[in-house]
């Protein structure tokens, strides 16, 4: 359907290292700032972040979100970008409603302002910053069934035109990352990444069968060297949950030294 939403998981690099144009998250740059252009305009952007952790699911409700520089150790311009979307107060009350009929807990934050895994990528996407967006937090549970229950209830967004932004990393080892010293790719980083393109992008997998891998992630080669702690996975699970279907693979490079990869569902 024409109009449709765009479902678009992503890796987001490491801090503002993005806007800082360090060379290591060079490719990722080009594919972030690049996308837009062969992709419809959404009215508006609900980006579901690793960064944000809450027991209950929370959604950013502010008409004018501030952003929250939620990293340190970095240069004083760092913490003074502006990034001034405005918000979407009426697509957040929507979201609460949907998912309350799904039977899932959430709330209403007008309080909260856009983490850097929000305006670090929607600074590259869309810097003119004139798309209103919101922000969905992760549920503290990091459980990835529960995950992939919040995206069914958001599927009831298919309809609009919206981008739905799983903003996260599909391989989270930090320890590794910043004990990089070569340009070569670790192989137990390629397994996991060719365990998990096979899982979203197989059009000949039985749905029940892909929503079993992403549920047992773990059970994935290597899944635990890659994501020693699953918050940068997990919005993709919300991805596929929204999609419920194979995916296209959109990017497959080295950022900060690991393969990562972005994943898009597209309306039928």
């Amino acid at each position: 359907m024409s109009g449709g939403a765009t479902v678009l998981f992503i890796p987001h690099g490491g801090g503002p290292l993005p806007l800082l144009e360090e060379p290591g998250h060079a490719a990722m740059n080009q594919f972030l700032r690049a996308w837009p252009a062969s992709n419809a305009r959404p009215d508006s952007i609900v980006v579901v972040s690793a960064h944000w952790e809450e027991p209950v699911v929370s959604i950013t409700a502010a008409a004018a979100p501030q952003l929250l520089f939620d990293y340190r150790g970095f240069p004083p311009e760092t913490y003074e970008y502006r990034y001034p979307a405005p918000g979407n107060p009426d697509l957040a009350r929507r979201i609460h409603g949907l998912l309350g009929g799904a039977g899932i807990d959430s709330r209403l934050d007008p309080g909260r302002g856009l983490d850097h895994g929000v305006f670090v990528p929607l600074m590259l996407m869309y810097p003119d910053a004139d798309i209103p967006c919101l922000q969905v937090s992760l549920n503290a549970n990091l459980d990835a069934a529960t995950h992939v229950a919040i995206g069914k209830a958001l599927a009831g967004l298919r309809n609009e035109n919206l981008l739905i932004l799983g903003s996260g990393f599909s391989f989270h080892n930090l320890r590794e990352i910043m004990g990089k010293r070569d340009d070569s790719i670790d192989p137990r980083n390629r397994e996991f990444e060719s365990w998990l393109e096979q899982t979203c992008t197989d059009r000949g997998l039985d749905e029940a069968e892909r929503e079993k891998r992403l549920i047992e992630w773990e059970r994935a080669p290597q899944a635990r060297f890659c994501h020693p702690r699953e918050e940068h996975l997990l919005p993709l699970q919300v991805c596929y949950g929204i999609g419920q279907g194979p995916a296209s693979l959109v990017f497959q490079q080295p950022v900060a030294g690991y393969i990562a990869s972005a994943y898009q569902w597209d309306q039928a």
